[in-house]
């Protein structure tokens, strides 16, 4: 048995949607002056926006970023949903984004910058660049809407984790509890802190952690607290990588007629799909049957592995079939391959 590890290369970044009158422009609280993204205000009136805005649901949100070629990033699920309540354009002089009925589920970062291109190529450029969060601010949703009422975290032992339960607002009191036992678990500022536009992050997280939690938020005009959707965190055992695979073989010594099966299996990340591939020596001449497979497992207390694996049966044996059985497993992170060799009894 043999194997070979090829790690693919980053791939670039996602692609985001790209899009005279004398105006004044009144830096906002806190804002950095060199910001080129902006907000249109009522009777002409514009704001440069700083790290954060807060601002009423309901009311047309239009933002405009200075350049003759701008790109856009926003909330994701406004993409996934294709919503019609968002419109981007592109203006001889700046790029404009504009969303209409604004509700706390819209709350997140928005971002843009200068596009330059030379012929048909087009780069980011690094140093024109701004990004506002932008908080919906709903008395009655102090968290951000998810359409998930149950959410799987994944820990792992070499990147911090995070418990993504957002709010509208700045203003609120955010805590994190355990469903069982039933306790709160402290943000200490060091293992797990908290941040509002992200959630708790746990930056150091272990098997200790696994298990069902849930946020608590509160403002002080309203006495009632609120409670997150669901959070089922999931230790991982396996790393982040290229497939780590293995192969075997019913039997490596076989004889006309018989029937052998190749198993190849990988042990990976729970949300890291595994896609198989073969090379074998009656290819594009002798049928075969191949069943590809997952499932999730957990392996000690706490650990949890996707096993993925791909069958090949080789039924009535012929001379042709005898050789090297190549198997090629590949995830996004790059490709792995291993290879067992059948040979005849004869």
């Amino acid at each position: 048995v043999s194997q070979h590890v090829k790690r693919q290369k980053d791939a670039n970044e996602s692609g985001h949607r790209t899009g005279r009158k004398r105006i004044s422009i009144r830096p906002a609280k806190g804002g950095k002056t060199q910001s080129i993204l902006t907000q249109v205000l009522d009777k002409g009136r514009f704001q440069r926006l700083g790290q954060t805005l807060t601002l009423n649901p309901g009311k047309t949100l239009e933002l405009r970023c200075k350049g003759t070629k701008i790109g856009w990033s926003y909330p994701s699920y406004l993409d996934t949903f294709n919503d019609s309540r968002l419109s981007i354009k592109q203006h001889e002089k700046f790029g404009q984004l504009t969303l209409t009925s604004p509700s706390a589920a819209d709350t997140g970062e928005y971002s843009c910058w200068v596009v330059l291109c030379d012929g048909d190529e087009c780069e980011r450029e690094p140093d024109r660049n701004s990004a506002t969060y932008i908080y919906f601010t709903d008395k009655d949703e102090l968290f951000v809407p998810s359409a998930i009422h149950f959410e799987i975290v994944f820990l792992r032992p070499d990147k911090s984790a995070t418990v993504p339960c957002r709010v509208t607002t700045p203003k609120a009191t955010v805590s994190l509890h355990r469903e069982v036992p039933p306790e709160e678990v402290l943000a200490d500022g060091s293992l797990i802190s908290y941040n509002p536009t992200k959630g708790f992050i746990l930056h150091n997280p272990g098997p200790e952690y696994a298990g069902a939690f849930y946020c608590k938020a509160n403002i002080t005009t309203k006495s009632t607290p609120q409670v997150s959707t669901k959070y089922q965190l999931l230790y991982v055992e396996v790393p982040s990588g290229p497939p780590y695979a293995t192969i075997k073989s019913s039997s490596n010594e076989v004889s006309g007629g018989d029937i052998f099966n190749i198993t190849c299996t990988v042990l990976g990340e729970p949300e890291v799909e595994v896609s198989f591939s073969w090379r074998f020596p009656g290819q594009d001449q002798r049928p075969v049957s191949i069943q590809n497979s997952w499932r999730l497992t957990n392996r000690g207390v706490g650990y949890t592995t996707r096993i993925s694996q791909s069958v090949m049966i080789v039924d009535d044996v012929e001379t042709i079939d005898f050789g090297n059985y190549i198997c090629t497993a590949k995830n996004s992170h790059g490709e792995t391959s291993v290879a067992t060799l059948v040979n005849s009894y004869d």
